[in-house]
């Protein structure tokens, strides 16, 4: 997979990097606002960042389509995010320019989006401007439509104030674009009717027919043939991170051990990947926490916005990685990751905030880079005779004349070379990385965008329920309850979703990766602790999914509901791309919940978005690994273990024996709270990602008919099953054990 080949998303941040352009201030916030600019009162902090321009901005609204109708004045649209440095970089340039500024507002109605609340429009837009320019786009997006169809006639990413790197100045292409809307109505009319054909086109059915488990093993072949044996990853820099790609390779090497002929490299290539990720600068060696992507091979630089769709399905695939491998590493990295979210995203409220800026004071970078001096004067000198090799300080600079974190050598290395056991170097790493810590929180720290997103929130959630439950993090659980409880507070309206909450207003109509991905962190919620009530929502939404989103015709789903307001275009994205796939989501969270509840026309659902998708998994398969994994468990059907007793403490247990060949000892060594805990943490002491552990309590009630039909009896029972084939239940835990182990 080389840059060509990565996806749209990846390449327009990385034609952002800033390696290439060079770099400008992080203010936003001009003087001279005008009334018309109407940003103050959104719910979105980078439109709020706007509020202050001298540009008359509107955000996205009937009365702005509107009054650019009336006026017969083409739309400037920007999109942009908080945490985008060079949509700061574009604002500062030209947006707190009052020449820039008048200029804009004498020719265009301006419209300015947060790509994270409107992704609807982003996808749109973005997909506009590849059509349109032959090549990807990025943020700050900057499109100009015309007022009665909205359809894009240019569009663009970054435009200095001057000309350079061989782009226009603004002001030169805002008064070319509209001199071309005057003079060329005709041709701009034309190139519109050809753009709806082209974007109607990339909606075409998939075949008739299912793409089979050899697409699994194409995409892994194509993953291979990209693999990075040096420094870890996929293609060359910039590089992304991809947990779906990584996920994907796990379980196919999962898949090949319980076959007898396990795929060594497979495991391989995630497990090296994640390694170079987890010690070098993409991840916060300090505070926990990934940055977006590496602008080098080596992992070393990154771009550091944090995003917290990044890190929700990076904490479960550490977690992940943990089970399989055993690896304190990975461990270390998720408690991190967990911390880090625990005690700088999470809102007072519950919700968790959607990133973390890359720049501040003015400079990317600024508050995780250190000089020499600055760690010599917090550390002793033995930390930091530990501190030098293992993170580079003896080596020479790597970010502009300081020092990011970066782990060039093993701690088990630099011990050995220092005489030092690895429990002792790990108490001095410790204590050195607690004190850098405290010294950097002392810094300016880069802004915080604190919108709850709910399909952000809800791959976070999964994360820490994943990080609790495999952990035994109670913190952690904990945590994601909050969020849960905070998203069925604030953002679950009368049987439907909202997307974005802000300062108690939440609003707009959910899309389809809010549905799905909370779908999925219920499941997650389900494995962890069963609460019918739970269920009953994940059943709800699996009903909005089919009656909202669900292409009757032809299969998949829909990004947007049936009752959202009418684009340019009404897109069924199917690849992967920065987040996991909405429609792969879909499809393998509905034929869980079919497999579990006994429900056929979510199965069928599923299998209907997996035919829509055969085609476009079959030209680039490893682009739809979300999709690849529904499909290996549409044709190998998860393995579903339902435990129902009554919850009986363990202590009981406890005081016949400690030994942990025993059940007794089994119990106290999963730290279990009650029996039916201790028989759910057994069944998922494993990695199987094809396995869902259910335990019911006894005394649940009005059950679906599928899951009542699993009585408990006078003790635990485990119900194990794989699509509508059930084994007879077992009701000791050495024989649930001894089954899991055989198959």
């Amino acid at each position: 997979m080389n840059q060509s080949n990565q996806s749209a998303a990846d390449q327009s941040e990385a034609n952002q990097s800033k390696a290439a352009q060079s770099k400008a201030g992080r203010s936003i916030g001009g003087t001279g606002a005008d009334a018309r600019n109407r940003l103050a009162e959104t719910t979105s902090p980078y439109l709020q960042q706007h509020a202050e321009n001298p540009v008359h901005w509107w955000p996205w609204c009937d009365e702005a389509l509107a009054l650019a109708r009336a006026e017969d004045k083409p739309i400037l649209l920007s999109i942009g995010y908080s945490a985008c440095h060079w949509c700061h970089v574009m604002a500062h340039e030209s947006f707190e320019d009052a020449e820039t500024a008048a200029l804009m507002n004498r020719l265009f109605v301006n419209i300015k989006v947060d790509r994270e609340e409107r992704p609807d429009l982003d996808k749109i837009y973005q997909t506009a401007h590849q059509l349109l320019a032959q090549r990807t786009g990025g943020w700050p997006l900057t499109v100009f439509l015309t007022p009665d169809d909205r359809a894009p006639f240019f569009a663009g990413t970054y435009f200095p104030k001057a000309r350079r790197h061989g782009l226009p100045s603004f002001q030169e292409l805002l008064v070319g674009v509209e001199r071309a809307y005057r003079e060329q109505p005709q041709a701009i009319r034309e190139q519109n009717a050809s753009l709806r054909e082209a974007l109607a086109q990339l909606e075409t059915p998939g075949g008739d027919a299912l793409a089979d488990l050899s697409a699994l093993d194409q995409a892994r072949r194509q993953l291979a043939g990209s693999f990075d044996k040096t420094h870890g990853g996929f293609g060359r820099a910039p590089k992304f991170p991809h947990p779906t790609n990584l996920e994907l390779l796990l379980r196919h090497y999962a898949a090949s051990a319980a076959a007898g002929t396990p795929d060594q490299q497979a495991r391989e290539m995630a497990r090296f990947t994640l390694e170079r990720m987890v010690r070098g600068g993409l991840n916060d060696q300090l505070g926990g926490g990934f940055c977006r992507y590496s602008v080098d091979d080596q992992w070393m630089i990154p771009h550091f916005e944090k995003m917290l769709y990044d890190n929700g399905p990076l904490l479960a695939l550490c977690v992940d990685a943990w089970q399989l491998t055993g690896d304190p590493l990975f461990r270390d990295a998720a408690l991190g990751t967990a911390d880090w979210v625990r005690r700088e995203m999470q809102v007072a409220e519950g919700g968790y905030c959607s990133s973390l800026d890359a720049d501040s004071e003015g400079e990317e970078g600024r508050f995780y880079v250190w000089d020499r001096e600055q760690v010599a004067a917090v550390l002793s000198a033995d930390e930091l005779a530990l501190i030098r090799p293992l993170f580079g300080l003896d080596q020479a600079p790597n970010f502009e004349g300081r020092w990011h974190l970066h782990g060039h050598r093993t701690l088990a290395e630099v011990a050995a070379e220092q005489g030092l056991s690895e429990d002792q170097a790990q108490v001095r790493l410790a204590t050195a990385k607690a004190k850098l810590l405290a010294a950097r929180a002392e810094r300016v720290r880069p802004g915080r965008d604190d919108k709850v997103l709910t399909s952000w929130n809800a791959l976070m959630i999964k994360g820490m329920l994943r990080s609790g439950r495999l952990l035994e993090r109670a913190e952690d659980l904990d945590s994601a309850d909050r969020a849960l409880g905070f998203i069925r507070e604030a953002l679950w309206r009368d049987g439907r979703l909202l997307a974005t909450y802000k300062d108690g207003k939440a609003h707009l109509n959910a899309y389809l990766d809010d549905y799905a991905f909370l779908l999925d962190a219920l499941l997650e919620r389900l494995q962890t602790r069963f609460d019918a009530a739970d269920l009953d929502w994940a059943v709800a939404l699996a009903e909005v999914l089919l009656s909202q989103f669900e292409d009757a015709e032809h299969g998949g789903f829909f990004f947007t509901s049936a009752d959202h307001e009418t684009l340019l275009q009404r897109p069924k994205p199917m690849a992967d791309e920065s987040m996991p796939s909405g429609n792969g989501i879909a499809a393998l969270s509905l034929q869980r919940l079919g497999h579990l509840l006994g429900e056929p026309r979510y199965l069928d659902a599923a299998a209907r978005t997996l035919r829509a998708a055969s085609e476009a998994i079959r030209r680039i398969p490893y682009a739809h690994g979300t999709l690849l994994m529904a499909l290996d468990e549409h044709l190998r059907p998860p393995e579903l273990v339902v435990i129902r007793g009554a919850q009986t403490a363990a202590s009981a247990a406890s005081e016949r024996g400690s030994d942990k060949g025993t059940v007794a000892g089994a119990l106290v060594g999963l730290g279990a709270t009650d029996a039916l805990d201790a028989w759910r943490a057994a069944a998922q002491r494993a990695y199987a990602p094809r396995r869902l552990v259910f335990a019911i309590p006894a005394a649940a009630s009005e059950l679906p008919s599928a899951l009542a039909a699993m009585a408990p009896g006078p003790d635990i029972r485990a119900y194990r099953c794989r699509g509508s084939q059930c084994e007879p239940p077992v009701t000791s835990l050495e024989a649930l054990e001894s089954s899991l182990r055989k198959h």
